[in-house]
Parts: structure tokens; C-alpha cells; sequence
């Protein structure tokens, strides 16, 4: 499978004025390829092929004078924004017919200079390298110092560039894992685990321990208010209200990173010491339309998920997901009754036919561990990975890391 691992670039100002070039010139190609797709589509004439694009909106637009700035940069960068604009329309296409999983997506977009996030990607036909003392020697940009947090474990197949909202640069670079490799890393275990994902904790596994909520998006917010408020005040187009802008933007930066540093080290924690694991196939959009919409994004659980799959089908374990409806909090795990609906604040129960005293989270993880037919392997019974959905490839302009770790 594929893995993105993603470092903290230091740019000097020259580099970092050859890094706008490069973004303005890769955002200029793809705005013309929809605006070329769209003029086709409103004449009824069908789509320019990638090929035609490349000659007209790249080769042939460098010699004249309104694009000559476009061989200012490198060629590859120009041809890998033409592949994400045929990327999108690929995407989008899908969509309308159904053959793409998840939301239904829109037609592609122009760019725009403002957007929070630029991106240009490296293929190995640019001719990138890691140098001798650690620095990423960039086409037409040069040797840029790369903060290394650890070291690749293979040799990458494509660098990404990436500028975010708060100002901060990182290269993601695309590694092709060893499943051999892997499957050396994690220790041989038979356990199995069911997790309930909650507010107040954050995870219940079934084995009773409980995992309590970081909140890290409320013990933001004082810092964040001030900052909003801040921003709010300064005229529109100031130089002091980009500044203002990116306090909130580095803010919201601390916030992201703290949580996905947490969901990280749970997420390897549990996989490393567990076979199998049961989660519950959360509804985070519908949940998000409650009033408790701020804690449900603050919690980050499709994130934490997402997580467990892909780590799941890298290291060879079995991650298994029960359906929403599943009556977890209503099923004795003892005698299998049906209880009916709690309110929330009913954090423990006693069943009416057996009259066993459950506490309402640690119950829902046994019966979201039974229900994925994980139970029979805490007697012996062997675990063995399931299908499980591949992380997608690197992109010039989704997926955009926001640390150091693997995403």
C-alpha cells in the first residue's frame, strides 16, 4: 500500500518566492484546463483530450508572451497540475454515475490565489533529490532544509510541496510499503477489543478501560476567541489583518495537530496490542446537525478511524466496523434482553431479566465486540485481516498533511 510521510520544510525568502512562482504557474494550468473543458462543454464539442491540453495550455502557452512566465518553473509541476484537473472531472464523472463511493461531488473549480492551501507535486521525472546533508534539492527552487522527524523506511516515488493556511511548508512524500516488513514490526497477539467511541471518554474498550476525551478544540476556545476578535477588528486588505489572519490560522493549527498526535498514538497503540478490533459505524454528519456538533468535531472520530483502517490492513490485522442501528446500549451482553432506549444520562442500567448491574459505555464495547463476531477469538479462535479499503494516492491538491506523521 501506499503512505504518505510528511516533513516540516524551512525555506529560505528566495526559495520561498520560487515556491509562489511555482504555485501561481500550477494553479494558472489547471484554471485553464476547466476553463478549456467548460467552453467544449457549453459548445457541445467534446472534451480536449490530456494530451492536446499539455500541447496547448504548456507547450505551445510558453511561447507566447501572456505565459512565457510558465518556463519559469519546472515542467513536471505543470503536468501534474493538468493530471489533478483530469483527476477531478475522472472523480466527478464517477459521481454523477454512482460508481464512486461516498458525498456526490461537484464539478471542478477554479483556484484562486487566496485559497488557504498550494500545492505542486515532484514525479521522479523531475529529477528531485534527497541531498547529502538532508536537504531537498527542488527543481528551479534549490536545496530547501527539511526538518527529518524520522527516517523513510523506502525510496519515495513523488514529492508534494505544500504551503498551509497558517504559513507553515511540508514536503509529503509517497512511500510504497513492504507488507513483509511490516508484518515483522507488530508483536504476534490473539486479542481482540471492542470500542465504544463517546464525548465524555473518548474510548471505552471492552475490557473495561476508559479513555478520557482531550478536548482539545474547548480548551482552545479562550485563546481562539481572542484571536477571532482580534481579526475581526483589523480593516479589510491591511497588511495588520493578514497578520491577524494567520494567528487565528496558527491556532487552529495547534489544535489540529494536538488531536491528530493523539488519535495517532491510540490508534498504534491499540493495533500493536490487538488482532481484531470492533468499532461502531458512526454517523458523525448526522451527529454533527445536533447541538452537540462543536464536541463531535472536537472528538475527531471518523479521523481516529481512518486511522485504524489503514494501520489495520499495513500491519495485517482485522478491523471490523457494526452497523449504526446496533443496539449496543440497549442489549444485555448477559442474557441477550432488550432493554429499549436510554437517555444519556443514564450511565448505568440494570437489566430487567437477569438483573445485572452494566455500566452503559464498557457494556456498549462488549456488544460492539460481539457483534463483529470478535468474542470467539479471546478462547483461541485465529483473527484474520478482513477487506480493508487501501489509503488513496497522493494527490497535488486533497489530503493535505498538516505534521509529521504518516497520514
Amino acid at each position: 500500500m501506499q503512505l504518505r510521510y510528511a516533513f516540516r520544510l524551512y525555506p529560505n525568502a528566495g526559495q520561498r518566492t520560487a515556491l509562489a512562482r511555482a504555485f501561481g504557474c500550477a494553479r494558472v494550468v489547471f484554471n485553464d484546463a476547466v476553463r478549456a473543458r467548460e467552453h467544449a462543454r457549453k459548445a457541445g464539442q467534446p472534451f480536449p483530450t490530456a494530451g492536446e491540453l499539455s500541447r496547448k495550455l504548456i507547450t505551445e502557452a510558453k511561447r507566447t508572451r501572456e505565459r512565457s512566465w510558465l518556463g519559469e518553473v519546472s515542467a513536471v509541476v505543470l503536468q501534474q497540475s493538468l493530471r489533478d484537473a483530469e483527476s477531478a472531472y475522472r472523480n466527478f464523472f464517477a459521481s454523477l454515475k454512482g460508481t464512486r463511493r461516498g458525498p456526490k461531488l461537484g464539478a471542478p473549480r477554479f483556484k484562486s490565489r487566496k485559497d488557504a492551501r498550494q500545492s505542486i507535486r515532484f514525479t521522479a521525472n523531475a529529477c528531485w533529490k534527497i541531498t547529502g546533508h538532508g536537504c531537498l534539492n527542488l527543481p528551479k527552487i534549490g536545496a530547501v532544509k527539511v526538518k527529518w522527524s524520522r527516517a523513510l523506511p523506502a525510496t519515495p516515488t513523488s514529492v508534494t510541496v505544500i504551503k498551509d493556511a497558517a504559513g507553515r511548508y511540508f514536503a509529503s512524500f509517497v512511500i510504497d510499503t513492504d507488507p513483509a516488513a511490516d508484518a515483522t514490526r507488530m508483536p504476534e497477539t490473539d486479542r481482540t477489543i471492542g470500542i465504544d467511541l463517546g464525548l465524555t471518554h473518548f474510548a471505552v474498550l471492552s475490557d473495561g478501560t476508559k479513555i478520557d476525551s482531550p478536548r482539545f478544540l474547548r480548551r482552545a476556545e479562550k485563546k481562539l476567541k481572542k484571536a477571532q476578535k482580534e481579526l475581526s477588528r483589523k480593516q479589510k486588505g491591511s497588511k495588520n489583518r493578514a497578520k491577524a489572519r494567520l494567528k487565528v490560522a496558527r491556532a487552529h493549527a495547534t489544535v489540529a495537530d494536538a488531536r491528530r498526535e493523539f488519535h495517532h498514538q491510540l490508534s498504534t497503540k491499540l493495533i500493536s496490542e490487538n488482532q481484531g478490533i470492533a468499532v461502531e459505524d458512526l454517523s458523525v454528519a448526522g451527529l454533527a446537525r445536533t447541538k452537540l456538533a462543536k464536541s463531535v468535531y472536537d472528538a475527531g472520530w471518523a479521523q481516529f478511524i481512518s486511522m485504524l483502517a489503514y494501520k489495520a490492513e499495513r500491519y495485517g490485522r482485522t478491523l471490523v466496523k457494526i452497523g449504526r442501528f446496533e443496539p449496543t446500549s440497549q442489549t444485555c451482553s448477559t442474557c441477550g434482553a432488550v432493554d429499549g432506549p436510554k437517555p444519556l444520562n443514564v450511565r448505568e442500567w440494570t437489566c430487567a431479566a437477569c438483573g445485572t448491574l452494566h455500566d452503559r459505555d464498557t457494556h456498549a464495547a462488549i456488544n460492539v465486540k460481539t457483534a463483529a463476531g470478535l468474542a470467539v477469538s479471546a478462547c483461541g479462535a485465529p483473527v484474520r485481516p478482513g477487506a480493508i479499503p487501501a489509503q488513496r494516492e497522493e494527490t497535488g491538491s486533497h489530503g493535505i498533511p498538516t505534521g509529521p506523521r504518516a497520514a
